[in-house]
């Protein structure tokens, strides 16, 4: 494969340095998955570049986490840019947090996990101060929800105009269900903000592990390209969570179907030029 991919989203963990209590509901990756084992999914992929997103580590890990893949990014390998955890809800603590922290060239943006909150938690007025605190300090904000959340995360991308913003998992719409509404009304709502962004990622893991089909996707996948466009989408791998329904490649040729017709600089936006631009990559 001659063309040349960011990987957008993916995680590494090791469980001899930090617990992940989630990872207990999930037997078939609860182990350690370490720059090697990446490095291996990852051949012949044409991928060469990547961001690495925190992985829900436990909350008392979770600098240390970010300091951990920060080092394994100084060295040599795909990892190029970093999203850590940060409590953007906290105002006090999230200053703290991020001068502690300290700043590294590869340090990117933040996550803070939404999903298991209630459904209007993005829009509370603690969480877009902190929102607008990382744009401020010229950081990004990842925003990992459920379906049902994505009309908060509206709210929160309008008051939040200077921090650039990206939709993990295309909003995690239910695919097992196929229930388009009211997730395409949302998503397009959020969409027609022009500094927000989308990962064309964690689809499969949406839909039935071990029936899904590329068919049940595509409505789901052409909703999110129509809404935000090729210029503000990004392919992410979500390994290795993904690898629950499929492996690395097989994830890839999945997305190649999804965009079937798509011309090659919209792949090239697809698989490189968003993610570098988004998260200020080295070109």
């Amino acid at each position: 494969m001659s063309r040349k991919i960011v990987d957008a989203h993916h995680h590494l963990w090791d469980l001899g340095r930090f617990h992940y209590r989630w990872l207990a509901e999930r037997p078939a990756i609860d182990r350690d998955f370490l720059p090697r084992d990446y490095a291996q999914a990852i051949e012949d992929t044409g991928v060469d570049r990547s961001v690495h997103v925190q992985a829900d580590v436990d909350e008392c890990f979770a600098m240390q986490e970010t300091r951990w893949v920060l080092s394994i990014a100084d060295d040599e390998g795909p990892v190029e840019a970093v999203v850590g955890w940060a409590p953007v809800e906290k105002k006090d603590e999230l200053s703290k947090y991020l001068d502690d922290l300290g700043e590294h060239p590869r340090l990117k943006g933040f996550r803070r996990l939404i999903q298991a909150e209630a459904a209007d938690f993005a829009a509370r007025d603690e969480v877009i101060e902190g929102v607008r605190t990382l744009g401020e300090r010229g950081y990004s904000f990842d925003v990992r929800i459920r379906h049902h959340q994505l009309a908060s995360v509206v709210e929160l991308a309008r008051a939040c105009p200077q921090t650039a913003i990206v939709l993990d998992h295309v909003g995690k719409p239910d695919i097992a269900k196929g229930e388009l509404e009211p997730w395409v009304h949302d998503l397009k709502q959020l969409a027609s903000l022009q500094h927000v962004y989308c990962k064309l990622s964690g689809m499969v893991t949406e839909a039935d592990w071990d029936a899904w089909t590329v068919d049940q996707l595509k409505p789901f996948a052409q909703t999110v390209i129509d809404a935000f466009g090729y210029d503000r989408l990004m392919f992410g791998s979500d390994w290795p969570v993904s690898t629950l329904a499929v492996d690395y490649k097989g994830w890839l040729d999945v997305v190649d179907e999804l965009i079937e017709g798509a011309t090659m600089e919209q792949q090239d936006s697809l698989f490189e030029k968003t993610a570098t631009s988004f998260y200020r990559l080295s070109t």
